[in-house]
């Protein structure tokens, strides 16, 4: 009797120990087993632990793996390695590590390089932050959030002039791949008047990675920015820890009142990585493979960003948004532009002419530029675009030489001030054009001779 009470008395000292997260004491800590692998899912029974827990797993070599809890199946629950199951076997020991996911953010990292986990991979010591941060991120109260009044100067001509973007505003930047897109966000990178810059690189090529740090974000913009690394050929959780660690440092930095600049890249390779994830733990997939996880994932993620609370500071967000085959009826293109403030897309044609950087005008709007700009630069703004659009759907008819002078006044207009435009909306990489140079530079060509 008196062997039976002290056993349950360690048991309920363990479950009690395990719920407090008192993992301090070995002896206190209950195991669970692997009963099953299939794929790059782990089946675990004999732990009581919730969604999100962080758990590792012990190899046939002694050593321990993280994984974390993505789901449940009757009595086993769920698990995916942030590295690969080798050394796995059925009966391994899974012991919990952590209760939640927590990052560790802070000024540390700036000008550094760092991979999903938080750890360096620019060859130097990994930054030892202070602050601590769940990747999850706080829910804003909508009626909380502070207005969007203020311009952000992202010091490309074509975009603070006719796409204007405000502190706080959340944007996708529609493009297929070979178009410019790496480009232009390094030039935003470099030029913006943002305080602090964060940028995600999720699900790039490894080799991308570092031939847009070094390349195109350059001394520059790292000495201001905190790049977050997650390449291809990382598990689809450490994608997402990746796009979550991102999102959780521009957080930090808004609630030490800075303007933010997000940059993520891309917002596809988030949704990519949570449909492995779906699809391994038994969810069907909705539409063209993606299940439904990912169409609730996604605006969450997108709903981190934007204005604070109290006036403090603002994250200003650009999701690069993979259009697949140049589909812009892709599921993830179709979720980005309902969840987003506005579209930049990017034009294939304009790119394959040498034109960069290759905005699209008619595909690409800002839907706060309306109360961002006075009302004389939004009659500028438009008269532009509608001679810029008119020019684009006569071009053909212009160059086969079928156009008769006259028949369109609008249409002339644009053919007499073609090259102007053309010099306006094409921008080298190196040259930055702030805000006033940009908004004088519309003025002259709208109201000039």
């Amino acid at each position: 009797m008196t062997e039976s009470v002290s056993l349950a008395n360690d048991l309920i000292s363990t479950r009690l120990n395990v719920i407090s997260g008192g993992l301090e004491n070995p002896a206190t800590v209950s195991f669970g087993t692997v009963s099953r692998i299939v794929g790059m899912t782990i089946e675990a029974k004999g732990l009581m632990i919730s969604l999100g827990t962080i758990c590792l797993i012990q190899t046939h070599s002694g050593l321990e793996i993280e994984a974390q809890v993505v789901g449940f199946k009757e009595d086993a629950i769920l698990l995916m390695p942030f590295g690969g199951t080798q050394g796995l076997e059925s009966g391994a020991r899974v012991r919990q590590k952590d209760h939640s996911d927590m990052a560790l953010v802070g000024y540390e990292a700036l000008g550094r390089v760092l991979d999903a986990r938080g750890e360096a991979l620019d060859g130097l010591p990994t930054p030892k932050c202070s602050a601590s941060l769940s990747l999850t991120g706080p829910s804003i109260n909508p009626m909380l959030r502070d207005p969007i009044e203020e311009i952000l100067d992202v010091g490309v001509r074509s975009i603070n002039s006719l796409l204007t973007i405000g502190c706080g505003q959340r944007i996708g930047l529609i493009a297929g791949s070979g178009v410019g897109k790496s480009v232009l966000l390094s030039m935003m990178t470099r030029f913006s008047s943002a305080d602090v810059i964060v940028i995600g690189l999720i699900g790039e090529r490894g080799r991308e990675v570092k031939a847009f740090i070094e390349e195109n974000l350059g001394t520059q913009g790292l000495n201001r920015s905190v790049v977050i690394a997650s390449p291809a050929d990382s598990s689809p959780l450490l994608r997402m820890r990746g796009a979550s660690l991102a999102h959780s440092f521009a957080e930090y930095f808004r609630s030490e009142g800075k303007k933010v600049l997000l940059l993520m890249d891309s917002l596809t390779r988030v949704a990519h990585a949570q449909r492995e994830i779906g699809l391994a733990i038994g969810e069907p997939p909705a539409v063209k493979g993606y299940p439904s996880s990912v169409f609730s994932i996604l605006p969450k993620m997108i709903e981190r960003s934007g204005t604070g609370i109290g006036g403090l500071g603002s994250i200003t967000a650009i999701y690069t948004v993979l259009a697949e085959g140049d589909d812009l009826n892709d599921p993830v293109v179709d979720i980005a532009r309902s969840a987003l403030d506005g579209q930049i897309a990017l034009s294939r044609d304009l790119a394959d002419e040498g034109h960069f950087p290759a905005i699209d005008l008619q595909g690409s709007i800002s839907r706060l530029m309306q109360v961002l700009q006075a009302k004389q630069h939004l009659q500028r703004a438009t008269r532009f675009r509608k001679l810029w659009a008119t020019y684009q759907q006569n071009k053909d008819l212009v160059q086969v030489g079928a156009y008769e002078m006259g028949s369109n006044t609008d249409l002339d207009y644009a053919l007499h001030i073609k090259e102007n435009m053309l010099d306006f909306l094409i921008q080298d990489m190196n040259e930055p054009c702030e805000l006033d140079q940009s908004v004088q530079a519309l003025e002259g060509l709208i109201d000039g001779d």
